[in-house]
């Protein structure tokens, strides 16, 4: 149990006053982490509901819950915590509170996280898992894998053609979420579809259409236009699934999946617009990226940012090989752990747009002029409530990349507040 220890702090607040973690958390069989506050008008609305299942099901199944405040200050804190019948971090255990939240990158709340007896993560998604189970029968709600969904899906195609989803294992395939009624599906489908039959097809690439349409009939309009497979209309369980285990939020969204059944990316409508002919399929996100390409995951994990936009093209390219090397390990960790971002992440910035001027300016950093100027190290760290650390400034090599990954990790930076 060290391990909960170590991650909440040795003590907890309960409603008799402290109590050890250890003791609070012997013998549970899950630990929901509920990220709320009193301001939060979805908060309000969600802790009765969840109070009435903990009380009448839950707790007695072996779930404990501790609350993570977001509350302002100790006298909301305490009036909001007066009305939750379970565990909560305490109001002035700062430094805790900011682990959590950054440990699991809480971007919303409220926000449920599920952890097993011995801290390890189940779910960030336990606010929906927990409603759609409330008296606990699947707990502690291990969501299913992508094969375990998707193996016997029933897909359907033009002419009468049927196959199923373990059909389509060693294909790389891509998952497109879509829908009739959406104007911004109206307007990618046809141009998905030329790129499919033009060359992606060729390349072995695969496509399954998702509906989100309101009914059969206009799923099957729909999937006419489409020279793909479709997922059963009928299997909405599925569906939603295969939707939750996406994080799918919106639509139009193209989840490409690997051939071994793990995700290659989830922006996968980015990666095909950008590149329709398939050259660089099937669109491995690269160790570095590039802001030219977009933010990337920089607003998800700390990042080291590479500023050379005045820097010739043989420098450009020496700095971008001087971080791969640490960034794949930290791909490959990250993909080793089932993570879908890596601890940290890593981004190049050639060119002097309107985006890298943004950043220059958030960073308090000179803006580019039509002269050289010496490259620039900096490390991002937006999900820290907008952190940021300066590097050093010149030459760009391995060594010095790794040195202030290890500075940071080690917090030997100093800490400056994005403006």
């Amino acid at each position: 149990m060290a391990g909960l220890s170590e991650l909440l702090g040795a003590k907890l607040l309960g409603k008799n006053g402290e109590v050890a973690t250890d003791t609070a958390m012997k013998d549970k069989k899950a630990i929901a982490l509920y990220f709320s506050a009193h301001w939060c008008p979805p908060c309000r609305g969600f802790t009765p509901k969840f109070a009435e299942w903990y009380t009448k099901d839950l707790q007695k199944k072996g779930l404990e819950v501790v609350f993570v405040s977001g509350d302002q200050d100790e006298k909301q804190f305490k009036e909001y915590y007066s009305e939750q019948p379970w565990l909560s971090l305490p109001f002035d255990d700062k430094e805790t509170n900011a682990k959590l939240n950054k440990k699991y990158k809480v971007q919303g709340i409220p926000s449920v996280v599920i952890l097993g007896p011995t801290g390890e993560l189940i779910t960030k998604d336990g606010r929906a898992a927990v409603s759609q189970d409330p008296t606990g029968e699947e707990m502690p709600w291990k969501p299913k894998t992508l094969e375990e969904i998707f193996s016997d899906a029933k897909l359907v195609g033009a002419g009468g053609i049927e196959k199923q989803g373990k059909d389509l294992k060693g294909t790389v395939f891509g998952l497109y979420f879509s829908a009739h009624w959406c104007p911004p599906c109206r307007g990618f489908t046809p141009q998905l579809a030329e790129w499919y039959q033009t060359s992606l097809k060729a390349k072995g690439f695969e496509i399954v259409f998702v509906s989100s349409d309101k009914d059969e009939g206009q799923f099957k309009e729909y999937f006419a236009e489409q020279p793909w497979l479709a997922l059963d209309f009928t299997d909405r369980k599925r569906k939603e699934q295969l939707s939750n285990a996406m994080n799918v939020e919106g639509i139009p969204s193209f989840v490409i999946v690997d051939k071994d059944g793990s995700v290659i990316t989830k922006d996968g409508r980015a990666a095909v617009t950008g590149d329709p002919t398939g050259a660089e399929f099937p669109w491995y996100p690269k160790p570095v990226s590039n802001l030219k390409s977009g933010p990337g995951s920089i607003n998800e994990t700390p990042t080291v940012v590479a500023f050379c936009e005045t820097a010739d093209a043989a420098t450009k390219t020496a700095i971008e090989k001087s971080m791969e090397p640490i960034a794949e390990k930290y791909l490959a960790e990250a993909k080793a752990a089932g993570e879908e971002t890596p601890e940290v992440g890593f981004m190049i910035v050639t060119e002097k747009d309107g985006m890298a001027e943004r950043v220059r300016t958030m960073l308090n950093l000179q803006k580019c002029g039509d002269k050289p100027s010496p490259s620039k190290l900096m490390l991002v760290d937006i999900p820290d409530e907008g952190g940021y650390y300066e590097g050093p400034e010149g030459e760009i090599t391995e060594p010095i990349v790794r040195k202030l990954v290890d500075d940071y990790l080690a917090k030997k930076l100093e800490r400056k507040q994005l403006e």
